[in-house]
């Protein structure tokens, strides 16, 4: 279909940035600094903006349904010789649901964010913030330019820091964003050389012309296969530090460190699942680099089972959501590797309603327990937290793969694919099966730690516990719904024949976009029909989920149960000393060199350059001083010793008077 000239993309874009405009900016001018903005104000003047955003992302959701994609051209952004880059935004069938995510479970998280921030000092900022992130990420996905698109993403990195580092006067929650900040620019080197390359081949870094120019090479085999593996692989390099997988992930969980509603926004339906979306919006660039797609397979295989067992270790509620999120990222990798790109971006839907609502059901859990996230000093909050332990048990539900939950089919569909598709590995059928059990367990037990089996809070928590406002309330039922009922829109084939013929809804949206992976009835690594995936799936999930609840209801930890794997435990609940490792072989090198650099480069080579030409200055200003004794015959002396070598000189240069 034709594009339409549309202005919604640039209204969806610049709403949010007016709440950016308004909390960062006009309010502060008018109330003198960010301290005396009220909690009410600059939640209103944030969440109005974004909560406009929604609905004219609604709109151009129905337009693209019945038409072409939109498109607007504000102006031409660059113009260098070859390098011509329109600020183009584009909103078709993957932008579009990205669009509605965004700002969908943005506005949600938003009036989240008003009930739950309401007694923090400097709110306005908070808030600006939070407006910029999602003017960053809309920006992200809509640029029809790739970079528009690392525009956005460069963007988002900023402002993760800025809202994980939100507390910034304590230390750790600072060195957290900092280390986000630091995690992210690695990756984006690897992002930056695969572009320039990807620019090099094509000429171009208008999707619309990429697009085209990947199927023509696709046809006729006319392009560098070398190459094409290389630039994929740098984008890749570039994903894994965005989307949290090995090696880059460590940023993620201690990013944890901000406020509750930045994790469900930041760290479950926007940030980390930029990488996932460029590598679907490029799907057309990564199908020719076969060898890459196996290594983003086995990468994502290997961040869902080594997240996945760490949170099974944890104590710190965010923590196990923060690792569970690596866990579901690999999974989005797995089904990317195989080349199953409507399933990852499948996931990626239902991955942002369940973890929004298990990040803001946790916020609502730390809120009344005054600010405690130790699960071990939980339990029992079941009678006191009514509510929100009916929308976590939802959202647990979902991401453990419960028949007929949201997670359940996205997941299913993953697992699926990597045996049913050509480019399927047994290996990462094998690991991911695992995964899923041990999501189902650590989910469990998190549910369990919390609101059943005994109290376990202080009497001072006890006195102060009390369900969230409705404000905090309103938000975890709709996400609730969205993860109960969300998998619907991708019911596979095998079960819609018996749901009455029920299509696969999202694929068939996504197909102008992203091209269907017809999954065959019969795997083909492995003798496995789709019935006995799917039923084996769900039985394993039941069965791991029901050992969780049960088994960690009034116990905390794996050696409550064996206490020989006591060293398996404290490795686990270390992170397999990842990030001890990471210190001592490249942080603490760094910071010698740096410190070697300081005083032999710095102070001897720079410094005693400037300080030598100062000093010599120096020597040669008291030379030249003894010249101006105040005598006049010294002065006469002087003129007319340099008038006879003005006049030598004139002679030898052959010169008459």
């Amino acid at each position: 279909m034709e594009a339409q000239t549309s202005n919604l993309p640039l209204w969806i874009l610049l709403l949010p940035l007016l709440g950016f405009v308004l909390n960062g900016v006009v309010i502060p001018l008018f109330k003198r600094g960010f301290a005396l903005t009220l909690p009410a104000e600059a939640a209103t003047a944030a969440t109005l903006p974004i909560a406009a955003a929604f609905v004219c992302a609604i709109f151009a959701f129905m337009a693209i349904s019945h038409g072409g994609p939109l498109v607007i051209t504000p102006y031409k952004w660059l113009a260098i010789g070859p390098l011509n880059v329109d600020f183009s935004l584009k909103i078709d069938r993957l932008s579009g649901l990205l669009v509605m995510i965004i700002t969908g479970v943005g506005t949600l998280i938003h009036i989240f964010s008003a009930g739950y921030m309401s007694h923090e000092p400097c709110v306005g900022r908070y808030f600006s913030y939070l407006s910029l992130f999602c003017f960053s990420m809309l920006l992200l996905v809509m640029g029809n330019e790739l970079p528009l698109l690392f525009f956005g993403w460069e963007g988002v990195g900023l402002c993760s820091y800025l809202l994980i580092g939100f507390w910034y006067t304590d230390t750790e929650k600072a060195n957290a964003g900092k280390k986000a900040f630091i995690a992210n620019r690695v990756g984006d080197l690897g992002f930056l050389i695969g572009a320039f390359i990807l620019f090099k081949m094509v000429g171009s870094f208008n999707f619309d012309m990429m697009t085209a120019k990947f199927a023509e090479w696709k046809a006729t085999g006319t392009y560098d296969a070398h190459l094409v593996m290389f630039a994929t692989l740098a984008l890749f390099v570039g994903a894994t530090g965005k989307s949290a997988q090995i090696p880059l992930f460590v940023w993620l969980p201690d990013a944890m460190s901000g406020p509750t509603p930045v994790s469900a926004l930041i760290h479950a339906a926007t940030m980390v699942t930029a990488g996932v979306y460029m590598i679907a919006r490029l799907n057309g660039l990564f199908d020719l680099a076969p060898d890459t797609l196996t290594v983003i397979a086995y990468v994502g295989a290997a961040t869902a089972i080594f997240a996945g067992s760490i949170g099974i270790a944890q104590k710190d509620i965010k923590k196990v959501l923060a690792y569970s999120t690596v866990s579901q990222l690999g999974f989005m990798f797995m089904a990317c590797g195989v080349g199953a790109y409507q399933t990852a971006v499948f996931h990626l839907m239902t991955h942002a309603f369940f973890k929004a609502l298990l990040f803001l059901g946790s916020g609502s859990v730390i809120h009344a327990c005054s600010g405690e996230q130790d699960m071990t000093k939980m339990g029992g909050l079941k009678k006191y937290l009514p509510h929100t332990h009916f929308t976590m048990l939802i959202g647990s539900l979902a991401i453990s793969g419960i028949p007929f939950f949201s997670g359940f089919f996205s997941k299913d569909e993953i697992l699926y694919s990597t045996i049913a598709l050509p480019g399927g590995h047994s290996a990462v059928f094998i690991v991911g099966v695992i995964t899923a059990a041990l999501t189902a367990v650590y989910t469990g037990r998190m549910l369990a730690m919390t609101f059943y089996g005994q109290e376990r809070f202080s009497a001072d928590v006890r006195s102060h516990l009390h369900e969230s406002p409705g404000l905090m309330l309103f938000p975890l039922y709709v996400l609730a719904i969205l993860a109960a009922a969300g998998g619907f829109l991708g019911v596979p084939h095998l079960l819609g024949d018996y749901l009455g013929h029920m299509p696969h809804h999202l694929g068939h949206w996504l197909a102008p976009v992203v091209p269907e992976r017809h999954l065959p009835l019969m795997a083909v690594k492995l003798p496995l029909h789709e019935a006995v995936v799917m039923i084996g799936s769900s039985v394993l999930a039941i069965v791991c989920f029901t050992l969780g609840v049960i088994g960690f209801r009034n116990k905390q930890s794996l050696t409550d149960y064996l206490s020989g794997i006591a060293p398996i435990q404290k490795i686990l609940e270390h992170k397999y000393y990842v990030d001890e490792f990471y210190a001592m072989a490249i942080l603490r090198p760094l910071a010698k060199l740096a410190a070697w650099c300081a005083d032999v480069m710095d102070k001897l080579a720079i410094d005693g350059a400037v300080n030598g030409v100062g000093n010599g200055a120096k020597r040669l200003g008291q030379r030249l001083r003894a010249l101006q004794d105040g005598d006049v015959q010294s002065y006469a002396l002087v003129m007319a010793i340099g008038l006879a070598f003005a006049m030598v000189g004139l002679v030898v240069l052959g010169k008459s008077f």
